[in-house]
């Protein structure tokens, strides 16, 4: 076949391939115009999952009569004029593809106008063959209504899901811009029936109520709101590890309002949630970060969900740094508790400022003093030396504490509290297991742990990729306190060990540590193998079920959650602790009926 021209209409069917997906991407284009047309409303009505009707109406700016035509032309756009425009562009749109794109493809209607125009002004476009404007009736503002998606592109409408998935997907692209714009109003209408009303949020109070009917009033309940400014901004909700979900589907990033779908930002919030979610469970948060526009490239892709960062690095470990210290930076007591059956504890709402000092770690040290003092296998928890210093509670009874006194303790699993909200309950394993391994990971941070040689070296056998790997992170392992080297292919040799190790059962723990890091061997390199040996070394070391405690040492146990960071979960994400309300136990007991 020989070289030649392609007509301008398979030319705009080819370019529409990049742009219009699914109906869900003709809706994201039309409520992106809208929001860049500054909409105060907008109603969204679907018929057959998007493949019969798509209509998007606002109550923007409108376009005027004689631009109307020049809006269906490819790279026709009133967002940009030059490079310097493009390079800092703060708009939704400006490629100007979507509309010359969906007339391609489908049977579109547009009707729009301004505020001072005496009438609205209609355009319809077949098959990517435009009719003459003509006056029409309409309120200032657009419509524009996209019918038989694909009817001339029968290979492409072969690929499209059936009219509930196609639906999924279009609530999906709703919730998400909804979620970004939360000032202007939506309605979702589908086959005639409402799925989705969205009132204009005029405050927090009312951007909080947004949040809960998209993510549902259980992540409200369970979530801490977040700010930090500087040069880079990151602001919005981010759930609690008791909010988590068996996928990803409550996780929403914006970058300067716009919603995205980035590699590199979610997985610096997932290291963010590294140390406190349980195995294979997925973090909920909603989260907007705002950064000069002349720093990402919102350029990278015709449906413009992919970003390019100048920096990337420092981009990532800002998000990284900001996710980690918003979960550390409450201790138990100080946040919302995990929610028990039905019911939904009272939201309160808590700001952080992460550019503010952080708490000092003077006290990690006492802590690791205590807890050397624990050795593994030993059942006692020592409480002669508290493992943090007693914060300043507010001068009254012992109930104005958090986690209140402790009262009991049940079937050797469990220390009941009671504090001035009614009763607590606390897994005493999963709570000091998490604060042995904050009090081991601030004590390496501060001092090199003082390290035992042994007299006899002690062989490991263990397979030679494990080894190799073990070795691999020898450095970190160094400051934790290890002298290790190979003695033979499949044999380890442990020189020296941690002064805390001491009377341990080195083979078994190391065996276990070999087993953890050769099966993560495609880890971030945030996710330290020091780290991961601190972890098993606390669960190992923390108190196991069905040891006695005596109220002392209960009390002690919750004046140490009190002051540790991230003490609300074990360092396997299962909670630490919760609450039952005064009121929830009346209601057990019918008391005031």
């Amino acid at each position: 076949m020989p070289i030649r021209l392609l007509s301008a209409t398979l030319i705009d069917q080819i370019a529409a391939g990049e742009v219009i997906e699914r109906p869900a991407s003709v809706v994201k284009e039309l409520i992106e115009n809208a929001l860049d047309a500054g909409a105060r409303r907008i109603e969204i009505d679907i018929e057959q999952g998007g493949l019969g009707l798509i209509r998007v109406r606002d109550d923007g700016v409108g376009i005027a009569s004689d631009e109307l035509m020049l809006a269906l032309k490819r790279h026709a756009t009133s967002k940009i004029a030059t490079l310097e425009d493009l390079e800092g562009v703060v708009s939704l749109g400006f490629r100007g593809e979507a509309l010359p794109s969906m007339g391609a493809v489908a049977r579109l209607r547009i009707c729009s106008r301004t505020a001072d125009a005496r009438a609205a002004t209609e355009l319809r476009v077949d098959g990517g063959v435009a009719g003459a404007t003509q006056p029409a009736a309409h309120p200032p503002g657009t419509s524009v209504e996209v019918r038989e998606l694909f009817y001339n592109v029968p290979a492409r409408r072969k690929f499209v899901r059936t009219e509930p998935t196609e639906f999924g997907h279009i609530m999906r692209c709703v919730e998400r811009l909804a979620l970004a714009a939360p000032a202007v109003a939506m309605r979702l209408r589908h086959n005639g029936r409402q799925t989705l009303d969205l009132p204009a949020a005029q405050d927090a109070a009312g951007r909080d109520e947004r949040v809960g009917r998209i993510l549902g009033a259980d992540f409200l309940a369970r979530c801490l709101p977040v700010l930090q400014d500087g040069a880079l901004q990151l602001k919005g909700w981010l759930g609690l590890p008791t909010a988590s979900r068996a996928n990803s589907d409550g996780q929403f990033w914006f970058v300067n309002g716009r919603a995205v779908r980035d590699r590199l930002l979610g997985n610096a919030a997932r290291l963010g949630y590294r140390d406190v979610l349980y195995h294979g469970r997925h973090p909920a948060y909603v989260l907007d970060l705002r950064l000069d526009p002349r720093l990402v490239d919102v350029n990278a892709h015709p449906a413009k969900l992919e970003l390019r960062f100048r920096d990337s690095r420092a981009v990532h470990d800002y998000v990284f740094r900001a996710v980690e210290r918003a979960l550390a930076a409450s201790a138990a007591g100080a946040r919302a508790p995990v929610v028990l059956a039905s019911t939904v504890p009272q939201h309160h709402s808590q700001r952080f400022q992460f550019d503010a000092p952080q708490p000092a770690a003077s006290w990690a040290r006492s802590a690791f003093g205590a807890a050397a003092a624990l050795r593994v296998g030993e059942p006692a928890l020592e409480v002669g030396a508290t493992a943090a210093p007693t914060p300043p509670y507010p001068a009254g009874s012992a109930e104005e504490r958090p986690l209140g006194t402790a009262i009991a303790q049940l079937h050797g699993l469990f220390v009941l509290a009671q504090n001035r909200a009614g009763l607590v309950l606390v897994d005493m394993h999963a709570a000091h297991e998490r604060v042995l391994y904050e009090s081991f990971k601030a004590a390496r941070a501060a001092d090199q742990p003082a390290s035992q040689r042994l007299l006899e070296p002690i062989a490991i056998s263990a397979a030679e990729h494990e080894i190799d790997t073990l070795l691999g992170a020898g450095e970190d392992f160094g400051r934790l306190g290890f002298e290790l080297d190979r003695l033979a292919p499949t044999q380890l040799a442990v020189r020296a060990v941690p002064a805390m190790l001491a009377g341990a059962d080195l083979p078994s723990l190391l065996r276990e540590v070999l087993r953890d890091l050769a099966g993560e061997r495609g880890a971030h390199h945030l996710d330290g193998a020091a780290d991961r040996v601190l972890g098993t070394l606390a669960c190992r070391s923390a108190i196991h079920a069905h040891r006695r405690l005596t109220l002392p040492e209960m009390d002690a146990l919750l004046r140490q959650m009190e002051v540790t960071e991230r003490s609300g979960q074990c360092n396997h994400g299962r909670p630490t602790w919760t609450q039952l309300s005064l009121a929830e136990l009346d209601r057990l007991f019918l008391r005031g009926r």
